[in-house]
Protein backbone atom coordinates (compact mmCIF):
# COMPACT_ATOMS: atom_id res chain seq x y z
CA UNK A 1 0.00 0.00 0.00
CA UNK A 2 0.91 3.65 -0.23
CA UNK A 3 3.18 5.45 2.23
CA UNK A 4 1.01 8.27 3.57
CA UNK A 5 1.66 11.68 5.05
CA UNK A 6 0.34 10.37 8.38
CA UNK A 7 2.00 8.68 11.36
CA UNK A 8 2.40 4.91 11.28
CA UNK A 9 0.44 2.72 13.67
CA UNK A 10 0.20 -1.02 14.42
CA UNK A 11 -1.78 -2.16 11.38
CA UNK A 12 -3.74 -5.42 11.48
CA UNK A 13 -4.15 -6.98 8.04
CA UNK A 14 -5.44 -10.44 7.22
CA UNK A 15 -6.56 -12.33 4.15
CA UNK A 16 -9.86 -14.12 3.56
CA UNK A 17 -10.98 -15.79 0.34
CA UNK A 18 -8.03 -14.25 -1.47
CA UNK A 19 -8.92 -10.70 -0.39
CA UNK A 20 -6.88 -8.49 1.91
CA UNK A 21 -8.71 -7.04 4.92
CA UNK A 22 -7.72 -4.36 7.42
CA UNK A 23 -9.03 -4.13 10.96
CA UNK A 24 -11.29 -1.15 11.65
CA UNK A 25 -11.16 -0.76 15.39
CA UNK A 26 -14.12 1.67 15.43
CA UNK A 27 -16.40 -0.86 13.71
CA UNK A 28 -14.58 -3.73 15.49
CA UNK A 29 -14.25 -5.83 12.36
CA UNK A 30 -12.07 -6.50 9.35
CA UNK A 31 -13.09 -4.62 6.20
CA UNK A 32 -11.86 -4.68 2.60
CA UNK A 33 -8.42 -3.13 2.26
CA UNK A 34 -8.99 -0.49 -0.41
CA UNK A 35 -6.77 2.57 -0.92
CA UNK A 36 -9.51 4.74 0.66
CA UNK A 37 -9.79 2.41 3.67
CA UNK A 38 -6.01 2.55 4.07
CA UNK A 39 -6.30 6.33 4.38
CA UNK A 40 -9.31 6.11 6.74
CA UNK A 41 -7.59 3.79 9.19
CA UNK A 42 -4.40 5.85 9.28
CA UNK A 43 -6.34 9.10 9.68
CA UNK A 44 -8.58 7.79 12.49
CA UNK A 45 -5.53 6.54 14.39
CA UNK A 46 -3.86 9.92 13.84
CA UNK A 47 -6.88 11.75 15.29
CA UNK A 48 -7.06 9.50 18.33
CA UNK A 49 -3.37 8.94 19.09
CA UNK A 50 -1.92 12.32 18.08
CA UNK A 51 -4.78 14.83 18.30
CA UNK A 52 -6.62 13.53 21.37
CA UNK A 53 -9.96 12.73 19.71
CA UNK A 54 -12.03 10.33 21.86
CA UNK A 55 -12.48 6.95 20.18
CA UNK A 56 -16.01 6.67 21.58
CA UNK A 57 -17.14 9.84 19.77
CA UNK A 58 -15.98 8.74 16.30
CA UNK A 59 -17.92 6.61 13.84
CA UNK A 60 -17.03 5.15 10.43
CA UNK A 61 -19.37 4.60 7.46
CA UNK A 62 -22.34 6.53 8.86
CA UNK A 63 -25.42 6.31 6.65
CA UNK A 64 -27.57 9.35 5.92
CA UNK A 65 -30.82 9.46 4.00
CA UNK A 66 -32.33 12.21 1.85
CA UNK A 67 -35.71 11.01 0.63
CA UNK A 68 -35.01 7.75 -1.20
CA UNK A 69 -31.32 8.51 -1.62
CA UNK A 70 -28.84 7.01 0.83
CA UNK A 71 -25.47 8.66 1.45
CA UNK A 72 -22.58 7.38 3.51
CA UNK A 73 -20.24 9.65 5.46
CA UNK A 74 -16.76 8.19 5.73
CA UNK A 75 -16.32 9.28 9.36
CA UNK A 76 -18.16 11.51 11.81
CA UNK A 77 -17.01 13.00 15.09
CA UNK A 78 -19.86 13.51 17.56
CA UNK A 79 -19.86 15.92 20.48
CA UNK A 80 -20.62 14.76 24.02
CA UNK A 81 -24.35 15.21 23.38
CA UNK A 82 -23.99 12.82 20.38
CA UNK A 83 -24.67 15.59 17.88
CA UNK A 84 -22.45 15.44 14.75
CA UNK A 85 -19.60 17.96 15.10
CA UNK A 86 -17.26 17.03 12.23
CA UNK A 87 -17.52 15.17 8.92
CA UNK A 88 -14.40 13.54 7.50
CA UNK A 89 -14.20 12.43 3.86
CA UNK A 90 -11.39 10.24 2.55
CA UNK A 91 -10.11 9.62 -0.93
CA UNK A 92 -7.45 7.27 -2.22
CA UNK A 93 -3.92 8.74 -2.27
CA UNK A 94 -4.05 8.97 -6.07
CA UNK A 95 -7.26 11.07 -6.04
CA UNK A 96 -6.62 14.82 -6.07
CA UNK A 97 -8.56 16.87 -3.53
CA UNK A 98 -10.46 19.09 -5.92
CA UNK A 99 -13.68 21.09 -5.70
CA UNK A 100 -15.90 18.04 -6.31
CA UNK A 101 -14.62 16.52 -3.04
CA UNK A 102 -15.64 19.70 -1.20
CA UNK A 103 -18.99 19.58 -3.00
CA UNK A 104 -19.51 16.00 -1.82
CA UNK A 105 -18.77 16.73 1.84
CA UNK A 106 -20.84 19.95 1.63
CA UNK A 107 -23.84 17.88 0.48
CA UNK A 108 -23.51 15.74 3.61
CA UNK A 109 -23.29 18.87 5.68
CA UNK A 110 -26.62 20.14 4.36
CA UNK A 111 -28.14 17.39 6.50
CA UNK A 112 -25.82 17.52 9.50
CA UNK A 113 -24.76 21.19 9.91
CA UNK A 114 -21.48 20.38 11.63
CA UNK A 115 -18.83 22.79 12.84
CA UNK A 116 -15.90 21.23 10.93
CA UNK A 117 -15.24 19.51 7.61
CA UNK A 118 -12.06 17.54 6.85
CA UNK A 119 -10.97 15.94 3.60
CA UNK A 120 -7.87 13.79 3.20
CA UNK A 121 -6.30 11.55 0.60
CA UNK A 122 -3.59 10.54 3.06
CA UNK A 123 -1.10 12.86 1.40
CA UNK A 124 -2.92 16.17 1.81
CA UNK A 125 -5.43 17.11 4.51
CA UNK A 126 -7.73 20.12 4.64
CA UNK A 127 -9.84 21.23 7.56
CA UNK A 128 -12.50 23.92 7.40
CA UNK A 129 -14.47 25.56 10.17
CA UNK A 130 -17.99 26.41 9.14
CA UNK A 131 -19.18 30.00 9.46
CA UNK A 132 -22.95 29.73 9.06
CA UNK A 133 -23.52 33.41 9.77
CA UNK A 134 -21.54 34.39 6.64
CA UNK A 135 -22.43 31.22 4.66
CA UNK A 136 -18.81 30.20 4.13
CA UNK A 137 -16.08 27.96 5.45
CA UNK A 138 -12.72 29.08 6.74
CA UNK A 139 -9.66 26.93 6.07
CA UNK A 140 -7.60 26.18 9.15
CA UNK A 141 -3.81 25.83 9.16
CA UNK A 142 -3.97 22.18 10.18
CA UNK A 143 -6.06 19.59 11.93
CA UNK A 144 -7.02 21.00 15.34
CA UNK A 145 -6.40 19.21 18.62
CA UNK A 146 -9.64 17.85 20.03
CA UNK A 147 -9.49 20.14 23.06
CA UNK A 148 -9.44 23.20 20.75
CA UNK A 149 -12.64 22.34 18.85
Amino acid sequence: MFRLNLPQYEIKITEKDGKRLIFDFLRRKYVALTPEEWVRQHFIHYLIEHKGYPKGLLGNEIELQIGDKRLRCDSILYNKETKPQMIIEYKAPTVPLQQKVFDQISAYNLLLRVDYLIISNGMEHYCCKMDYEHQEYVFLQGIPEYEKL
